[in-house]
């Protein structure tokens, strides 16, 4: 579990370190590389800016990427108990009616792990061995030398110039530090202009079925965790603008086959007082590295959920990373970060392309286009749309193969 951690006190065990780092943001990605870090007996500084971890979101599936990352942590006994198996996806038109169910076991568990975990549950497990963390902070600048990067980080107890000698930047996919380092470079951004609301409906029998609706206007998506079933419901950002009662309202038209599981998830939409609504958008940094800060996670290239990979990815991400940095005692850092984005980012883009693609498919508003979908979906299962992931499995990085740059 984070612990909070002032930064002063954090900073005091960082200094000592040959290569001080600055890890910004406490999500999947931040926590995943701080932790693993630590493992190699360094000591980051772990900041977040919200104030507390008590709001820990949404629901994730994840793919056997994670795996090594769990591993080296010691935490894969932890995650599989926190978590549940996910054997099978069911995908159903825009009427309700189910048109095909596959098993995810047969087409990942050669791999390893497929699992449903709550955002909250996985951070819990990466810091089973405790995490110290500094919430209420912000970087407000970053200048970056040949011999290190000042750092001002405001915090609830004024501001703070620190040096370091690497900045990992991974507060998400709406990242501030990204443009001091970016500048007046573009981010891409893919904006789908759909979004909907997040919420958890009851446990159920099915606690290996995750189910997707792919309607004509709509996308209702049932994933289940330990305990609940993770709930996305929602359509095009113009539609569910009249709030969640009015699209429930109008979706319920469309309808005519309703199980007792959706009916469920579509009461939990309506009856949540202030349910969390997320607008369907993407980004992709033009570049990932400078001598001295990398990007990481969604600071890097943030992900639709369509494929499910978005976390998965800036796990092994954060695994690679650290990796390759377990070689370096800061010198030929820019030849080892360069090295690294040479090495993980092309995998990254192809995931995420693979979730770009799926949105397309997913996200229509068309009646017609989708009874088309729903013929075309008699003859193409989720093993052959999710190829492209099989391949990024079956060709797993290495961080070793990034040698004889700055090595101890």
């Amino acid at each position: 579990m984070l612990k909070l951690t002032s930064l002063e006190k954090q900073y005091e065990q960082a200094a000592a370190d040959e290569l001080r780092v600055l890890v910004v943001g406490a999500g999947i990605a931040g926590v995943t590389a701080a932790q693993l870090l630590r493992r190699d007996g360094r000591h980051p500084v772990l900041i977040e800016r919200a104030e507390s971890s008590s709001d820990q979101g949404y629901m994730l599936a994840l793919m056997p990427m994670v795996d090594a990352a769990l591993d080296d942590l010691g935490v894969h006994e932890a995650y599989r108990a926190a978590s549940t198996p996910l054997g099978r996806y069911a995908v159903h038109g825009h009427t309700g009616r189910k048109l095909r169910e596959d098993s995810m076991s047969a087409i990942l568990a050669r791999f390893g792990d497929y699992r449903g975990i709550g955002r909250g549950d996985l951070i819990d497990v990466l810091t089973d061995e405790g995490g110290a963390a500094t919430f209420g902070s912000t970087v407000t600048e970053l200048i970056e030398r040949a011999d290190g990067v000042e750092v001002s980080v405001s915090t609830p107890d004024g501001t703070h110039r620190l040096n370091f000698d690497l900045v990992i930047i991974a507060d998400g996919i709406h990242s501030d530090t990204r443009q001091l380092v970016l500048g007046q470079r573009s981010v891409q951004v893919v904006d789908t202009k759909w979004g909907g609301w997040v919420v958890w409906a009851p446990e159920d029998a099915d606690s290996d079925l995750g189910e997707e609706w792919w309607g004509a206007g709509y996308f209702a998506g049932l994933y289940p965790v330990k305990g609940e079933v993770g709930v996305f419901f929602g359509g095009p950002r113009a539609d569910t603008a009249a709030g969640p009662a009015s699209f429930v309202a109008k979706t319920r038209h469309q309808l005519k086959d309703v199980s007792p599981r959706l009916e469920r998830a579509l009461t939990a939409v309506l009856e949540d007082p202030d349910p969390y609504y997320w607008s369907l958008t993407d980004c992709r940094a033009p570049d990932w590295t400078t001598a001295r800060t990398v990007l990481l996670g969604d600071a890097a290239a943030g992900f639709l959920p369509t494929a499910g990979i978005g976390a998965g990815m800036a796990m092994e991400s954060a695994w690679v990373l650290a990796g390759i940095l377990r070689q370096s005692d800061g010198s030929a850092l820019a030849d080892l970060l360069r090295a690294y984005e040479r090495l993980q980012r092309p995998r990254v883009e192809a995931a995420q392309d693979n979730s770009r693609q799926l949105a397309k498919m997913m996200f229509r508003r068309s009646r017609f286009l989708a009874v088309l979908r729903e013929l075309a979906m008699r003859f193409v299962s989720v093993e052959l749309a999710l190829r492209p992931i099989q391949r990024l499995l079956q060709e797993q990085p290495d961080p070793r193969e990034v040698t004889g740059i700055g090595q101890r």
